[in-house]
């Protein structure tokens, strides 16, 4: 007795910190002391007094060890079902003195044993009243009572009362009016009608917590990871407000509108999905930044601050020749030409009549193909004026005069004209922008009745093929 009074102080000592939750731990298990009280039904005392609680000293019968046993099992909404098992001793029977109203007797029946068998429905008013601490119940039942040779059934009442100490550890003290229907009240002969006081501890068990995360199964979202109560037992790893289970990133802690997956640079990109993680960009540069809004992200931007192709790296195509013709397009570009000549020089009329007038000045060794000596300067400023445009083709034309023999007229035509293509071949002409033709004497300019005539019609033309 002393060590369950020591036990139960220890407890209250601790401090009150949880309420027992039935449905988690659905299974009870109580015991500790019991008394026994016959005044109730001594004559005179035939209803209910719960007054008499206060002489518990002198009516009560106490056997000091643990003297009863309860198994009891949560089946919901505040009701449980109990089966108690006590052992007693009567060595104090009330009786009431005779010719009195008042006067209570007490003797020994002759250390009487006590043995009950009992079935409890209780209701608990622990979350009507919400604490959590605090359970007051009621309960009924019936049961079986052995005291001394006598047996009967009785049907019971009663009221308790139990202090969590813990969620599942608690202090019990329940009383329980015992009502027999024996008409005599004589000892080994007939069970009175009595109450039956106790007090113990009571512990619940049964919850299943497979993670031992402190939540119970039944109430955990993850029942088999440890998690925390906030989020019904799951884990949140990252610690960023939301559940593993409902982070897209886990391990790394994220926003809420991104489902828990980070946004380190506030672009509204998400790390994961982002090529410039540290650096606000759009999205539709995956994240990247584009200063130049060229369409082209900065970090493959060869000229971020300048806009540019993505075919040439982000920077504006070169115009070598200024002629307004990008290089890529232009087919002459290192010469300015103009946009309709894909960039190329366009060969005037007059740039015609110039190369013409030096061509007419083309002197032939007589009767010959070759040059005479003062030519070649002719000829280097026909070169000159041809590297100028790239981009045109031109055909050399020879003509001779009428005297001779059409048939030596047309060859030397044609050589001579030749011999002007295969010059500025040599002088850096490339050979597919020439073509070289003799006429003979079939296309004069002058008549060939005079001197003056005939050297007008013996000619080279440089004419531009379109």
């Amino acid at each position: 007795m002393k060590q369950l009074k020591f036990f139960a102080a220890a407890l209250m000592f601790a401090g009150f910190t949880a309420q027992a939750q039935d449905s988690n731990n659905p299974w009870a298990v109580s015991f500790g002391v019991n008394g026994v009280d016959t005044k109730i039904s001594a004559e005179g005392n035939d209803k209910p007094n719960f007054v008499q609680l206060a002489n518990a000293n002198k009516n009560w019968n106490i056997l000091p060890s643990v003297s009863y046993l309860t198994v009891s099992r949560y089946v919901g909404d505040g009701f449980s079902f109990g089966l108690t098992g006590s052992v007693n001793k009567i060595d104090r029977w009330i009786e009431r003195v005779p010719g009195t109203e008042s006067t209570d007797m007490v003797y020994n029946p002759g250390d009487l044993s006590y043995y009950g068998v009992d079935a409890t429905v209780k209701y608990s008013f622990l979350e009507m009243i919400g604490t959590k601490w605090l359970d007051p119940s009621l309960h009924l039942g019936g049961g079986y009572q052995f005291v001394g040779d006598a047996s009967a059934g009785t049907v019971n009442g009663g009221a308790g009362l139990t202090l969590w100490f813990t969620e599942q550890v608690g202090l019990n003290f329940t009383t329980t009016y015992k009502h027999s229907f024996d008409d005599n009240r004589m000892p080994n002969l007939d069970v009175p009608t009595h109450f039956q006081h106790m007090l113990g501890l009571t512990f619940k068990f049964g919850g299943k917590d497979t993670d031992g995360d402190g939540i119970y199964d039944k109430d955990d979202a993850c029942p088999e990871t440890p998690g925390l109560v906030e989020f019904m037992g799951c884990p949140d790893t990252d610690a960023d407000g939301i559940a593993d289970k409902d982070d897209s990133c886990p391990d790394v802690a994220g926003l809420k509108e991104f489902n828990g997956c980070p946004d380190t640079d506030g672009d509204g990109i998400i790390d994961s999905e982002d090529a410039c993680p540290e650096v606000a960009g759009t999205k539709i540069m995956n994240g990247c930044p584009d200063a130049d809004g060229d369409g082209v992200a900065d970090k493959d931007d060869n000229c971020p601050q300048v806009k540019g192709p993505k075919e040439n790296g982000g920077c504006p195509w070169p115009d070598t020749d200024g002629d307004g013709v990008n290089d890529k397009d232009d087919k002459c570009p290192t010469v300015a030409g103009t946009v309709a000549n894909n960039g190329c020089p366009e060969v005037s009329e007059e740039t015609i009549k110039k190369l013409n007038d030096y061509a007419k000045t083309i002197l032939f060794d007589s009767g010959k193909s070759s040059f005479q000596k003062q030519t070649f300067p002719v000829l280097e400023a026909i070169t000159a004026i041809l590297k100028e445009y790239p981009n045109a083709n031109f055909s050399i034309e020879g003509h001779t005069d009428s005297q001779g023999a059409d048939a030596l007229n047309q060859k030397l035509s044609e050589a001579r004209a030749a011999a002007v293509k295969d010059y500025l071949v040599e002088h850096g002409i490339s050979t597919a922008r020439l073509s070289s033709v003799g006429f003979g004497e079939s296309k004069p300019i002058d008549t060939n009745k005079t001197a003056k005539g005939r050297a007008n019609n013996r000619r080279v033309e440089v004419k531009l093929v379109k």
